[in-house]
């Protein structure tokens, strides 16, 4: 770890979902800001990458980021927010890197060991991996974990198998990539597991506190004041809890009216896959039994979750490959004149008219983003009007 830097004017970048925003991630922002003067949120927009809407929306998300301590936040975009690790990985560093005057990207692991998870990363980039991964069989987690194994040793599958320690590496892989030069910070996570109960003294995981909210349970002393407050003034506007079982039958219904090419030009489509979800689709009864009919042995609960609300929101392939624009959702002052400072690789971008003004795959971009949140505003549990994404403001705190 670098010395703290506090007051040095260094800049901490983290990639989140804050799906809610708990005490882990109050934790996080807490450690970061001893290292950094200004804290950045590339903020996943009301869709995430367990092929669900958010519990919260992303303008409320964007508010409880700012009051935890973020000075900027930054959305992105759902062709990336709704991707597996690898590419979600990919658009954020990606956002990261183009402000141009980022030094830290920060998370949080299983395993803090930022030498070991370097080593993972190189190894997943090397010609050595590529010639040691089985080609066909279980799914690629399953492969990459036989090959990783066989390079480095069987003590890495521990590594392979924790949530937030597989999303590190993928970060690291792509500031490699990128050829960046922000240097990467990796704190302890503490809490519960990946969608596990707490134990005693343990902070809650996201997954159970979402659970604990679609069971109508109050999160009192479960998560930080700024949440609660978030999540009564939300409920009380009939925003919240988001709950893909209100998108259900109409997911259902566009999965039936796609033909077989449009399920092949499904991002992340590959081995035949469009051919069991067009099967799945005309025979389905509930989401649920859609996922357990594509389901096997090669495709996780997830990449399939995934792929669904793709269908259903319209994200194809054909989109770009990273993002084009910086969208700012929000900032505080410090924040504010941080943007002053940077030198962009992308266009900033905040209002509807700012994507009219740059066109092309911005503005395409755009209004799939716009089109999504007018669905999403369906799956909240009272339905919500559409354009919130041409009428929000940009929020200040």
């Amino acid at each position: 770890m670098p010395e703290k830097m506090t007051g040095k004017g260094k800049t901490a970048a983290v990639i989140c979902e804050l799906n809610p925003l708990h005490k882990g991630h109050e934790a996080l922002f807490r450690q970061v800001k001893e290292y950094a003067d200004r804290l950045v949120c590339v903020l996943s927009g009301n869709f995430v990458q367990r092929g669900e809407p958010a519990i919260l929306d992303k303008w409320a998300r964007c508010r409880l980021a700012l009051e935890a301590g973020a000075d900027l936040v930054i959305e992105l975009p759902l062709p990336w927010a709704c991707a597996g690790a690898e590419k979600f990985a990919a658009g954020g560093v990606y956002l990261v890197n183009a402000l141009g005057a980022v030094d830290y990207l920060a998370f949080g692991s299983e395993f803090p060991d930022i030498a070991r998870l370097q080593q993972i990363a190189e190894t997943l980039l090397s010609e050595e991996f590529s010639s040691a991964l089985p080609q066909s069989g279980e799914s690629f987690a399953r492969r990459r974990e036989t090959a990783l194994s066989s390079l480095l040793g069987k003590e890495v599958l521990p590594i392979l198998r924790s949530p937030n320690a597989i999303l590190g590496i993928e970060y690291l892989k792509a500031l490699l990539q990128e050829q960046s030069e922000i240097a990467p910070l990796v704190f302890h996570r503490v809490g519960a597991g990946h969608d596990s109960p707490a134990k005693e003294g343990e902070f809650s995981s996201a997954g159970e506190l979402r659970e604990l909210l679609w069971s109508g349970k109050s999160l009192n002393g479960l998560v930080p004041d700024c949440t609660l407050a978030a999540l009564k003034t939300e409920t009380d506007a009939g925003r919240c809890p988001a709950d893909v079982s209100f998108l259900g039958r109409a997911m259902l219904c566009k999965l039936r009216m796609m033909e077989l090419p449009d399920f092949a030009a499904l991002p992340d489509i590959s081995e035949g896959l469009e051919h069991r979800l067009f099967d799945a689709a005309k025979q389905a009864g509930t989401l649920e039994e859609f996922y357990t009919l594509v389901k096997s042995k090669r495709y996780s609960h997830a990449r399939i979750r995934r792929l669904t609300i793709s269908a259903f929101l319209g994200v194809t392939k054909d989109f770009p490959s990273l993002p084009p624009y910086l969208r700012i959702l929000g900032m505080t002052d410090a924040g504010a004149e941080y943007l002053q400072s940077c030198s962009p690789a992308l266009p900033f971008a905040a209002r509807s008219g700012d994507f009219q003004r740059l066109g092309g795959d911005a503005l395409r971009l755009f209004r799939l983003e716009a089109a999504a949140d007018d669905l999403y505003a369906l799956a909240c549990p009272t339905p919500q009007p559409c354009g919130r994404d041409y009428t929000e403001k940009l929020i200040r705190r």
